[in-house]
C-alpha cells in the first residue's frame, strides 16, 4: 500500500513539471536514441541499443514513480495554517544552544531538500520541531548528542 505523500503547493507544482518533461520530452529523446541504435544493425550484439533500453526502462520507472506519488498526494493547504504551531508548510527561525539562528521549512519528505533548508517532517529535525509552538525548545538527538533548538518565530509561506 503506498504512503501518502505531503506535498506543499510548490511541490506539487514541482512534481507534475517533472512528470510533464518526463513523459514528453524525454520519452521523445529515449526514443530517438533507440530508433538510432536500431539503425546500427544487429541488435542482438549492440551496446548502444541496450544502453537506450536501459534509459528507458529507468525513464519509465521514474514516471511511475511520479504518478505513484501524485496520486497519493496530500496537499497542505497554507490558508488552513496558523502561526502558532510548526506544521507542513511552516517556515521556522530557531536558535541553538550556541546562539546560532536557522531558518527551516518544514515540508514532506518528497520535496525535502537538506541543502536548501527544506527540512523533510519526517528527518530528525522535522520530527522535533513538528507541533512545537514559539518559545518550545525542540530537542533533536544527533551523533553528536541531543541538540536543542529554541523556537523564535513560525511562518505561514
Amino acid at each position: 500500500m503506498a504512503k501518502d505523500v505531503i506535498l506543499t503547493p510548490e511541490g506539487l507544482a514541482s512534481l507534475k513539471a517533472e512528470l510533464e518533461h518526463m513523459s514528453t520530452v524525454r520519452r521523445r529523446e529515449v526514443a530517438a536514441r533507440i530508433k538510432e541504435a536500431r539503425d546500427f544493425g544487429d541488435i542482438s550484439e549492440n551496446a548502444e541499443y541496450d544502453d537506450a533500453k536501459n534509459e528507458q526502462a529507468m525513464l519509465e520507472a521514474r514516471i511511475a514513480q511520479l504518478e505513484e506519488r501524485l496520486r497519493s498526494a496530500t496537499v497542505v493547504d497554507a490558508s488552513e495554517l496558523d502561526n502558532d504551531i510548526v506544521r507542513v508548510g511552516s517556515t521556522v527561525h530557531v536558535q541553538d544552544a550556541d546562539g546560532a539562528k536557522h531558518v527551516y521549512h518544514i515540508v514532506g519528505s518528497a520535496e525535502a531538500k537538506p541543502a536548501e533548508h527544506k527540512l523533510s517532517n519526517e528527518s530528525p529535525v522535522g520530527k522535533a520541531l513538528m507541533g512545537a509552538k514559539k518559545g518550545d525548545v525542540a530537542t533533536v538527538s544527533t551523533p553528536k548528542g541531543e541538540r536543542k533548538l529554541t523556537i523564535q518565530k513560525i511562518e505561514v509561506a
